[in-house]
């Protein structure tokens, strides 16, 4: 008889570790391969970020911290979000976390009961139907297609609803897609939760700051400010400011809800890193010119990419206005057969097949709800991206 719960046994390793895993291999094994899959700057922290950290273990700063974070980096997050969404939380209200992924975890883990469920729009980032389902609840998935650029309708979310529905979970600018939610596109969506008081709303906002519109990325709280009493926002360092390894989260809501998670915490992780909340104090304090730096490098890649991409009979590609990733629709190609007689039957035959015959690796858009699609991530070099792209299409022009 298997020691392994039968909620572990309902979940599985996270795609995108499972991709890093897998290019790791074929590199030892001497495979020159592009890797298009990692979420995760290629930036170095900046300097002065990283100074912080080494001051603060030249301080002492190396015991454990409070478990729910510690008071100059909350206040420091207070501050933020005061700046971005027009609320006011006091540190009591907010919780540092080993990353924002831990924050949204404790929060399912904090609020779910057996069979609540959680409305997640699709596509939709890997772990949360499996964070939904280990802490048990159902993930309520709602297909969000290309044709409405990858967002929740006001319509679809109200046909979502049901009497057993705990969460909305948003992330917008979305990962994969880059989806960015106008602030019209949220008014329509806050009337739809106005109507339906007993489902909470969770934002996912670790990619805010990434926006190529040029215009502000609107929350949920800016448009429909009484939504406060039931929304957790949710955000983090390691994308704005190239902190991925640093593992620093943070989340404000109500202070009941805020206190359970913390409760959570102190007896799972307890406080997260000292050295790495040190670290984000001065990245939310210091100079800010490194967001402008990191995005605008962005930008000039996803043009790049999304040039390349649309120019290959078969893909489709929708302009992703933040984050890092490209999201091409492949469905032109499913059916081709490749140089070898394969039929390429679903998205996962072509990833499989971009891998092993152009050394390219992307992800397969299953892993993110949605069949016929793949995620290319340009938070990678110029010249891996040309390359990449340009394996990608000489690859895909051998498909009969």
């Amino acid at each position: 008889m298997s020691i392994i719960s039968r909620r572990i046994k309902s979940i599985k390793l996270s795609p995108s570790a499972a991709a890093r895993a897998i290019v790791a291999e074929l590199r030892e094994q001497g495979r020159q391969i592009i890797d298009l899959t990692v979420g995760e700057p290629d930036f170095a922290t900046p300097r002065h970020i990283c100074e912080a950290g080494i001051a603060a273990i030249l301080r002492g700063e190396t015991k454990y911290p409070n478990s729910q974070g510690v008071a100059g980096l909350r206040r420091a997050v207070s501050g933020q979000f005061k700046e971005r969404y027009g609320v006011e939380y006091p540190i009591g209200r907010i919780i540092v976390s080993t990353g924002a992924k831990q924050v949204i975890y404790n929060a399912l883990a904090a609020t779910l009961d057996e069979g609540d469920e959680v409305i997640i729009p699709v596509p939709y980032w890997v772990s949360y139907p499996d964070m939904v389902k280990v802490n048990g609840g159902v993930p309520v998935t709602v297909p969000c297609d290309a044709s409405e650029d990858y967002k929740l309708t006001p319509a679809k979310l109200e046909a979502a609803i049901t009497p057993k529905t705990k969460w909305l979970l948003m992330n917008s600018p979305s990962n994969p897609t880059g989806a960015l939610y106008s602030r019209e596109h949220l008014a329509s969506l806050a009337e739809v939760l106005r109507r339906h008081p007993h489902v909470w709303l969770m934002t996912d906002d670790i990619y805010g700051s990434l926006n190529f519109t040029g215009g502000p990325t609107w929350h949920p709280l800016q448009v429909d400010p009484s939504l406060v009493d039931r929304c957790l926002v949710v955000n983090g360092v390691s994308k704005t400011y190239a902190m991925t390894g640093w593992r620093i989260g943070y989340g404000a809501g109500p202070e009941e809800l805020i206190k359970a998670m913390a409760t959570l915490q102190s007896q799972s992780t307890s406080g997260a890193s000292s050295i790495g909340q040190a670290a984000a104090l001065e990245a939310l304090t210091g100079p800010q010119d490194c967001v402008a730096e990191f995005t605008q490098a962005y930008k000039a890649r996803r043009d790049e990419a999304v040039s390349l991409l649309s120019d290959i009979p078969g893909l489709r590609v929708v302009m992703p206005e933040g984050a890092f990733y490209a999201f091409p629709d492949c469905s032109g190609l499913i059916g081709k057969t490749t140089p070898a007689g394969q039929i390429l039957n679903s998205s996962t035959d072509l990833t499989h097949y971009l891998l092993r015959e152009a050394a390219v690796a992307v992800l397969d858009g299953e892993a993110y709800g949605s069949a016929g699609t793949f995620r290319v991530s340009f938070a990678a070099s110029m010249d891996d991206i040309r390359n990449g792209c340009g394996k990608i299409r000489e690859a895909c022009a051998r498909l009969q």
